[in-house]
Order: C-alpha cells, then sequence, then structure tokens
C-alpha cells in the first residue's frame, strides 16, 4: 500500500513539473530577444540571465523538451502500474484516458496559456530554473547524444540562423501596436519609412537631370545671382564646357550675395565656385547620407554607369524620404497624386512605382523604370502624345501632359473593384 501511494505523490509531483516546464517552453519560445534588451534596460530583476538565455535558446530548450517527455512518460506508467494492480487490464483504458485528459489541461493547456498571456513574468520567473537545470550534467550530456542521435539519422546541415524578426514581421508587430494603441499611426509610418530607406538608391530620390538648374562656369557671378534669386535655391551646381554633363563645381548664393555687397558683380563663377560631390546612381541612400553628413556636403551631383549627369540629390530630399515631403513657404506644392470624380487619379508621372502601388493598392509592375512616367514609356516603346494611352494589368494609363520629350501627368483608370485609395 506504501508503494501506491508513493506513486500517486510521485504522478502529482511529475505533472506539476511538467506544467512547470511546459509553461517555461512556451515563455521562451515566444518571448523576442528585443522584449528581454528592455526589460535588462528597465533594471527588472533576473532580465540578464533571461537575455543570456534567449541569445542561445536552442541550448537551454532541448533539455527542457527532454524532461517534458520524461515526466509525461514516467507519470503514465505509473498509472498504469496503478491501475493494473486495483483494476486490472479492463480498467487500463479508462486509466489511460483519465492520465491524458489531466496532463492535457494540467500539464499543457492551462500552463501554456497563462504563459502567454503573461510572457514577461513568466519567463522572468523560470529563467534561473531552467538556467540550472540545462546545466546539470546528466541532462544535459543525454541531451546532447540524443541530439547526436538524431542528426546522424536525419544527416543535413545545420540551419544558418536569421535574424530574430524579418522586415515582414517587424512591419506587423507595428501595425498590431497601432491597432492596440501602444504608438500611433505616423511613427508606424516613420518605421515602414525607414525599412524602406535601407532599400532605397540615389537614381530613386534624385532630382532627374531635365530639372536640374545649372550656371555656366563664364557667368558673372550678378548673372548668377539672377539665377538663384529666379529658382530660390540655395546652391547650384556650375556647368563647364561639355554642359550638365560636365559639373565641375557648386555655387553658393552666399559667396553670390558677398560678391554683391564687395562690388564684385562682374567676378567669375569660376573663380568662387566650391567642389562638388559625385555619387553613382547605385549608391544606397542609407550609405550616401551618412557619408554627406560626415563631408558636411548638402548636395552631391548623381552620375550614371557612362559617367554622365543623371541628376542631383540633396539632404532634404534624403530626409523626405524619412519624413515626407518638406514644403517652405516659398514652394509651389504640385500633389503627386490627385483622385478625380469619376473614380479616376492623376498622379505626378515622376512618382515611383513603388509608392503608386502603396498608395493606390494597385499592382504595376516593376523593372528597369523607376516611376509611372517610365512605366508608360516602356510600354509605349516611343514618346507619347498626350491623350495616348495604354493598357497594363487591367487599367489605363493616359498620358495627359506631355512636354517635349517628357511625360508630365498620368491619368489612371482603374477596375472598379480594386479602386480604394490608402491612408495618407
Amino acid at each position: 500500500m506504501n508503494g501506491e501511494v508513493l506513486a500517486v505523490i510521485a504522478i502529482v509531483l511529475l505533472v506539476v513539473f511538467a506544467a512547470f516546464l511546459a509553461a517555461a517552453e512556451t515563455a521562451l519560445t515566444n518571448l523576442p530577444r528585443a522584449k528581454a534588451i528592455a526589460l535588462k534596460d528597465e533594471g527588472r530583476r533576473g532580465a540578464g540571465a533571461l537575455l543570456h538565455l534567449l541569445e542561445h535558446r536552442e541550448r537551454y530548450l532541448n533539455p527542457v523538451l527532454l524532461l517534458i517527455l520524461v515526466c509525461h512518460l514516467t507519470s503514465a506508467a505509473l498509472v498504469g502500474m496503478i491501475a493494473e494492480t486495483f483494476v486490472g487490464g479492463a480498467g487500463l483504458a479508462l486509466a489511460v484516458v483519465v492520465t491524458v485528459a489531466v496532463i492535457y489541461v494540467v500539464a499543457e493547456a492551462a500552463p501554456k496559456s497563462y504563459a502567454l498571456q503573461h510572457p514577461d513574468r513568466m519567463a522572468l520567473f523560470v529563467a534561473p530554473v531552467v538556467a540550472l537545470l540545462a546545466g546539470f550534467w546528466p541532462v544535459r550530456v543525454v541531451t546532447r547524444a540524443l541530439i547526436h542521435v538524431a542528426n546522424v539519422l536525419i544527416p543535413g546541415k545545420g540551419r544558418e540562423q536569421g535574424p530574430v524578426v524579418s522586415e515582414d514581421e517587424l512591419l506587423a508587430l507595428a501595425e498590431v501596436a497601432v491597432e492596440e494603441g501602444e504608438i500611433e499611426s505616423e511613427e508606424r509610418t516613420l518605421i515602414r519609412s525607414i525599412i524602406d530607406f535601407g532599400d532605397t538608391v540615389a537614381r530613386e530620390v534624385m532630382v532627374p537631370r531635365p530639372d536640374m538648374v545649372t550656371i555656366d562656369c563664364g557667368a558673372t557671378a550678378g548673372e548668377a545671382m539672377e539665377t538663384v534669386l529666379a529658382c530660390g535655391y540655395s546652391r547650384v551646381p556650375v556647368a563647364g564646357d561639355g554642359g550638365v554633363d560636365d559639373i565641375v563645381g557648386l555655387v553658393y548664393a552666399k559667396d553670390l550675395m558677398r560678391a554683391a555687397k564687395e562690388n564684385k558683380a562682374d567676378r567669375r563663377v569660376d573663380q568662387m565656385m566650391r567642389g562638388a560631390t559625385f555619387v553613382p546612381e547605385t549608391k544606397k541612400v542609407a550609405e550616401l547620407m551618412r557619408e554627406m553628413q560626415s563631408q558636411k556636403a548638402h548636395m552631391a551631383i548623381v552620375v550614371d554607369e557612362y559617367g554622365g549627369t543623371a541628376g542631383l540629390v540633396t539632404l532634404e530630399d534624403l530626409i523626405e524620404e524619412l519624413v515626407g515631403e518638406i514644403v517652405d513657404e516659398y514652394d509651389v506644392e504640385d500633389p503627386l497624386l490627385e483622385p478625380l470624380p469619376n473614380g479616376d487619379v492623376r498622379v505626378n508621372a515622376r512618382i515611383s512605382l513603388d509608392e503608386a502601388n502603396e498608395l493606390l493598392h494597385l499592382e504595376l509592375p516593376t523593372g528597369d523604370w523607376d516611376t509611372v512616367g517610365g512605366l508608360v514609356f516602356n510600354l509605349l516603346g516611343h514618346v507619347p502624345h498626350e491623350g495616348e494611352t495604354v493598357e497594363v494589368d487591367g487599367h489605363r494609363l493616359r498620358a495627359e501632359r506631355v512636354t517635349g520629350r517628357r511625360i508630365g501627368r498620368v491619368r489612371i483608370t482603374k477596375r472598379a473593384d480594386d479602386w480604394e485609395p490608402a491612408d495618407t
């Protein structure tokens, strides 16, 4: 009789221990490493040990899984022995059903549900115990031996460790945070902009060559000042004898004003210009911003693969990729897109395809072109005339404004079933 009592006590202890281990497994599996870092920064007790555990998750979770399996099998075996002693083989099936139900409810569902509801509290609570169990040499040795056997039976290269949180997961977390009121929608937009910023190249944000304002190197300070006053820029590229493809420097408005104040308006621009920074059009803007900050350069000339001038980029252009358009009191704002009463939408031909697809919920094809205007050019195969249309993905793109060889505005007639502009 004493043996049966001890067996019952052992079963209860095994089920309780299995419940603790199940809660530990769930908490340590679902708690992100970033959350552990935040807990450590808050000064929470045990957060340092928890962070170390999460940095080597597989080292500590495998012993936990082994111990859970041992608890379940041992408790089931003890229940079977007691059932056969008191009720014989007939009651063994009933004992198995009861054991499965108890283990499922008490040792699996309940502790795991609690751990999911309170991951921070549970992870901090179980971390020291899990570290102790994983460091116990018999458990450690047996776990490693079994894993080695599994690797022999199922050969294959180890999976390389990837990022803890991917870009898509980070954006999904931001969406959830907005829904729960943890962050504002503007903060979510900024997070998306920062992620996109890392994949953007200079060609996508530059002022294109046709829109560049340049000053001839042989012009006088007075003539250059008239150009600066007309365009309202603080610095303008200086073109050499080769024209816009031969940018030789930058002239600053403050230098021109100083020359005018010192009665040197007839001084040549090439005698007062400053050096220019040149970057390839494929340069990542994140790297470009760091370089421009370190060099204290506010403008860079973008060159193509043949050495010709493709455009220019300013620090303001780079910052706008993060925070949106920056418009001062002198800017004449030209909207990127304009919804029309009949459901069509008119867009600036320079709007990027990624931005158009995101704002208008489209799937316009991407390729060697970056803008909606570039897509129209590619599909037509020639310079369009005003009013010429092209069909793509069930939508009609109409060149509404064409100046010379350049498309200014494009009217998009969308399918009625997917016209739903995004919140801006």
